[in-house]
């Protein structure tokens, strides 16, 4: 059957599957056996071990993606390809994990010769599967069914409806066992330090900050001309103002600097001390503060930099709005 002959247009093919695969997955949550969701679940849950994934195929993606899913929500897992497993890979398969299988027909040999070695070990089985009565189904402790009524193409072969209903039935475990374990946002950025959640809950000002030489600090006793200095060669927008035991009184911008010889008609006094010229309610941080806090306290106070103190006041760094951009650390 051409596709002519079902759809007048490439649009309304496209629509007809999106509907076919969302019925499938609303079929999925009306039809969700909670007694056997619940005992996948806690079965997962007593694992001592790797949850052990597997499935070839379509289905071997699908699975692939969802040992990914486990693995970065919390619950450490792994995808065994069966062919690989059946060429020794399947020792890494010990008597602490659970085996969570999934195939479409149920009848997959390279995943059903598998489970020998599993059953020996006394591996719980969870099956993933579209036929309740297939020998993968018989030989499960939990079967969680996906069944379609077909697939989305218009030759109802190509696994389309019955891959996106594994999917979601593999995600729906992973979320469910977020649940129980309390996963947090910041257990989610720990195990993505390089995304964006992870940079926004995990990076502090301590990683970025400018300290030692490159931390722009003057007395305030110091004069005007010192204070540009460090603005010009620190080139960092702002300078940490000290008094004599090296606490923070006050800080002074570029943008001060600009208003001061706007105001003075570029007639002023450089030996004058800085004290003269300095904010002296200066916005500031501390190590331990989040990047993103940074950013917020810079965009509500339209200020490119902030002094780092220490628990005694000190300036032990500078952090700019640069450095925080540069790693994608945004509000």
């Amino acid at each position: 059957m051409s596709d002519d002959s079902r759809w007048a247009s490439d649009a309304e093919a496209g629509r007809a599957v999106l509907r076919r695969e969302a019925e499938a997955v609303q079929r999925l949550a009306e039809e969700l056996d909670a007694a056997a969701f619940g005992r996948a679940i806690d079965a997962i849950m007593a694992c001592k071990g790797l949850v052990v994934v597997t499935g070839i195929g379509k289905s071997g993606h699908i699975a692939a993606k969802v040992s990914a899913t486990l693995a970065s929500t919390g619950t450490p897992s792994f995808y065994l390809h069966p062919a690989e497993a059946l060429h020794g890979d399947q020792g890494a398969i010990t008597a602490q994990s659970v085996l969570l299988a999934f195939s479409q027909s149920g009848a997959t040999d390279e995943v059903l010769a598998i489970l020998p070695y599993a059953k020996r070990l006394g591996v719980p089985l969870i099956a993933i599967t579209g036929k309740g009565g297939s020998p993968l189904a018989e030989q499960a402790d939990v079967v969680l069914h996906t069944p379609v009524p077909s697939e989305a193409d218009p030759l109802n072969l190509a696994p389309t409806a019955s891959t996106v209903a594994q999917l979601a039935m593999g995600d729906a475990v992973a979320v469910a066992l977020m649940r129980r374990r309390g996963f947090t946002p910041e257990d989610f950025a720990i195990r993505h330090p390089l995304g964006a959640l992870g940079r926004r809950l995990l990076v502090r000002v301590s990683d970025l900050m400018n300290t030692g030489a490159r931390n722009p600090v003057v007395r305030e006793d110091a004069p005007l001309s010192e204070a540009i200095r460090e603005l010009t060669h620190k080139r960092l927008g702002a300078v940490s103002i000290v008094d004599e035991s090296g606490a923070l009184v006050g800080v002074f911008t570029d943008g001060d600097l600009g208003r001061l010889f706007f105001k003075l008609q570029g007639v002023f006094d450089t030996n004058s001390p800085i004290r003269d010229y300095m904010i002296r309610t200066p916005k500031y941080v501390t190590p331990e503060t989040l990047g993103v806090k940074a950013v917020d306290l810079m965009e509500t106070y339209k200020i490119t930099a902030l002094p780092v103190l220490d628990a005694e006041r000190h300036p032990v760094g500078m952090i700019h709005e640069h450095d925080l951009i540069r790693l994608g650390i945004t509000t």
